[in-house]
């Protein structure tokens, strides 16, 4: 009797295309978006992509979020079509070697990748509350590129891939919550009140200490009416506040922009039109957009006091 040939699915003949294109998408669009962190610019996007940009969650270990984003699709794009480029016809041998060295790469990858996605919606949701349509289109690319490894070819043991899947999503969960939560992390900063506990929408501590010049800059930002607009959740206003120090930031003019923030003066903000990132600052009627040194604010505002700033 002769045995009956297995026929080959759409899906395994595409699959590796398929994950290669995604993966392609994903590198182009984290690319772009981490050039814009670096450049400190505005993403063209529509609703709060600007504010998850420059939220905390956005850096690891002091680099963009979304370079590691780029890397991973990167990588993914490589594992998918590596194989490819072999000729099936010239070299039958060493495209299958590929194939089986890939597949389960692939498979690792796309399963991290989508743990990791789903905790950063969750944190979108919860944390952040703004509407990332990046965030939104990269994490479902991620459930669709696990999709296709784990549909795309035959396993010959669908359990243990499925048991090798929940170690891998175990470590890439734990991975994350030990990423950010490291001292000065999202999950692990804030202000505390008095009695040490968590203060909401006040962000990080600051845990520099100010010198006399940086606290007399501060009381001249503060005689003259200049303003620094900003938000607890954005990094570079962080940056800033470090810069002048604990004891400078208690007596220097600040305006709380975020709706949820400590002290919020949102409508201030709104009604300011050329106000268009966080930080800026209004100074003399001139508007400084990002982090700028103190000596920069010293020129603009005309200060005179002592300039050896420490920060």
């Amino acid at each position: 009797m002769r045995r009956r040939r297995q026929e080959t699915l759409w899906i395994h003949r595409w699959s590796r295309p398929l994950i290669g294109a995604i993966a392609a998408i994903g590198a182009a669009g984290t690319g772009y978006l981490t050039v814009v962190k670096l450049m400190n610019k505005t993403a063209a996007c529509l609703g709060g992509c600007d504010r998850v940009l420059s939220s905390e969650w956005a850096t690891i270990f002091g680099l963009p979020l979304t370079l590691f984003g780029f890397l991973s699709y990167l990588s993914m794009l490589v594992l998918a079509v590596a194989p490819l480029l072999v000729s099936i016809e010239k070299n039958k041998a060493l495209r299958t070697k590929l194939e089986g060295l890939t597949w389960p790469l692939l498979f690792i990858g796309a399963t991290g990748m989508m743990v990791f996605s789903g905790f950063l919606m969750y944190v979108l949701s919860t944390e952040i509350k703004a509407v990332c349509l990046y965030c939104i289109a990269s994490a479902t690319m991620t459930v669709l590129m696990f999709l296709l490894t784990l549909l795309g070819r035959r396993w010959d043991d669908r359990g243990q891939i499925l048991f090798t899947g929940v170690i891998v999503a175990t470590l890439a969960l734990v991975g994350t919550f030990g990423i950010y939560a490291v001292p000065g992390g999202p999950l692990n900063s804030g202000v505390q009140a008095a009695d040490g506990a968590q203060v909401e929408g006040a962000g990080p501590a600051i845990t520099t200490a100010s010198g006399e010049a940086e606290i007399a800059l501060a009381q001249h930002l503060n005689d003259i009416g200049a303003n620094m607009y900003g938000a607890y959740w954005c990094p570079h206003c962080h940056d800033q506040k470090q810069l002048f120090g604990k004891e400078a930031v208690a007596q220097m003019p600040y305006v709380e922009c975020a709706p949820d923030g400590l002290n919020s003066q949102t409508a201030v903000c709104q009604a300011i039109p050329e106000l268009k990132g966080f930080p800026s600052w209004e100074v003399n009627g001139q508007f400084l957009e990002g982090t700028q040194t103190l000596e920069t604010l010293a020129a603009a505002s005309g200060y005179e006091g002592p300039t050896d700033f420490t920060n």
